[in-house]
């Protein structure tokens, strides 16, 4: 089954990476986060990707076409051109297509500008910002079981906010830093029959039109994850992201053995 990376969006709200580079290979732990969700997938089986790519997309692919050398010493003779490689990260059994799908094209029109290379009558499909200890067959055993057009996952977010527990109208008896909110959001990591192709066009947005138009017609599930989850919206976020990488040897998300 392949797996659909959304990777196109300008991530406007990091300016201070994506002016340079796009989102999806903004580094986590040294790897772009790009690589973490591929690595995520790929712990499952699932190895045959679908980039779709926009802004900055041939940066994507020079990062995975020169994947070798990027992320292993080697030794290279400057007559011959000939390099030995001193291997320190085995290499990725990772078959990927590049689709360029457009500068400014939604998250709809991406997945429909993809239609001519989604053969099988299923796929999954992911955002490139977004990474979590999601139990991908479980996802997609559950997505089976519903026979419905289109799953999504569903998870609790957090507050942005410290939140006061309030006693007796104005006394203080507690506070919780950020806690986990009661409510669902969608954190991507879905699963489609092919059938999703009809409810999209070369111009929509897939959270807007076509997940209303799914839901009236009950053709959407949820699967609830009650686990780890994060998007790297922000500057903030990666920060984030990376101190979780570099003070945990083994950071949530992080199910793959090295």
């Amino acid at each position: 089954m392949r797996v659909v990376i959304l990777c196109g969006g300008m991530g406007t709200r990091m300016k201070e990476e994506t002016e340079f580079r796009p989102k999806p290979l903004v580094e986590i732990g040294g790897r772009p986060i790009l690589w973490h969700i591929m690595k995520i997938y790929s712990h499952f089986g699932f190895n045959d990707f679908i980039l779709a790519l926009g802004y900055k997309g041939n940066m994507i692919k020079d990062y995975f076409v020169n994947y070798e050398w990027m992320c292993n010493n080697f030794t290279l003779n400057l007559r011959s051109r000939d390099r030995n490689f001193h291997y320190e990260c085995r290499p990725e059994d990772w078959n990927i297509t590049f689709v360029d799908t457009g500068l400014e094209t939604n998250t709809g029109g991406r997945i429909k500008k993809l239609e001519r290379y989604i053969q099988e009558e299923e796929f999954m499909l992911t955002y490139g910002d977004g990474v979590a200890d999601i139990n991908i067959k479980e996802l997609l055993n559950f997505h089976k079981s519903r026979n419905l057009v289109a799953t999504l996952t569903g998870v609790h977010p957090l507050s942005s906010y410290g939140v006061l527990d309030v006693e007796d109208g104005a006394t203080v008896r507690g506070f919780r830093e950020k806690p986990r909110l009661d409510g669902w959001i969608n954190a991507g990591f879905f699963v489609f029959k092919k059938r999703i192709l009809d409810y999209l066009d070369d111009h929509v947005i897939l959270e807007k039109e076509p997940m209303e138009r799914l839901a009236a017609d009950r053709q959407l599930a949820i699967f609830f994850h009650h686990g780890f989850w994060k998007s790297m919206d922000t500057h903030k976020d990666q920060q984030l992201l990376n101190k979780m990488w570099n003070e945990n040897n083994s950071p949530p998300w992080k199910i793959w053995k090295d």
